[in-house]
Order: structure tokens, then C-alpha cells, then sequence
């Protein structure tokens, strides 16, 4: 496993994964609510193919980190990246909004190269 601890602010180690206090807000309430343990469990994010942009983003909540995940802790929160989707997802920000439109997490991805307009699939 590859761990990167977060010790100040929103920002995780250099090429890693970045999310802002309102993900961490965000997680930390769902990840409340669903009884899941902050000590074990944590937001998994990958990527798989399909979409109409030819990958498409995968994000949930999983009970523990399996043995080749990169981890990246927040506070209390982590977040489990399998080797796969760590090469699409190094170096993105994970963002929460709220607006009058849209209610959802935001991935902010230098790997895109382009994307769909509902924001849940991409290129590289």
C-alpha cells in the first residue's frame, strides 16, 4: 500500500489526489450516515472504461483499503485509489457543489484530455 497523509489543508502530496474541505465535509457526513468507520473505511475512487467520452469516473464508499491501493488521508478521511485509476487520477482534485443545477462531487482532472458534458466521463 502507498499511503500519503494529509497533515495541512486540502492538498495531498505532490502527483497525488487533492480534495477540498467541502469533499471532506461531504464524505465525512455520507460516510456518518451509511455506518461506515473512518478508522477502516473510506471513498473510493477509479476509473472504467465506458462512457461517452471513453472513461468513465467511478466514485464510492468502501468498508477497507485493499492491499495495492494508494491511500491518501485527509484528517480522519481517506481515500482508496487502485493502481489502475491512479494513473488517470494523479495529480486531480476531487470538489464538491452545491448549486441550483447541480448536487454532486467534481473531478478536477489535468489527465482529461477532454470530456463529456455531464462531467462523469473523459479522455485521456
Amino acid at each position: 500500500m502507498t499511503i500519503a497523509t494529509e497533515q495541512s489543508g486540502p492538498q495531498a502530496a505532490a502527483q497525488g489526489i487533492k480534495v477540498t474541505e467541502k469533499a471532506i465535509a461531504k464524505i465525512r457526513s455520507v460516510m456518518a450516515k451509511e455506518g461506515i468507520s473512518p478508522e477502516q473505511g473510506g471513498l473510493r475512487l477509479g476509473v472504467q472504461g465506458g462512457g461517452c467520452s471513453g472513461l468513465s469516473y467511478n466514485i464510492r464508499f468502501d468498508t477497507q483499503a485493499r492491499e495495492r491501493d494508494h491511500i491518501f488521508q485527509f484528517g480522519d478521511v481517506r481515500v482508496f485509489v487502485d493502481p489502475k485509476s491512479f494513473i488517470y487520477l494523479h495529480g486531480m482534485t476531487l470538489d464538491y457543489q452545491e448549486t441550483l443545477m447541480h448536487q454532486g462531487f467534481v473531478f478536477v482532472n489535468p489527465q482529461a484530455t477532454k470530456s463529456c458534458g455531464c462531467g462523469t466521463s473523459f479522455s485521456a
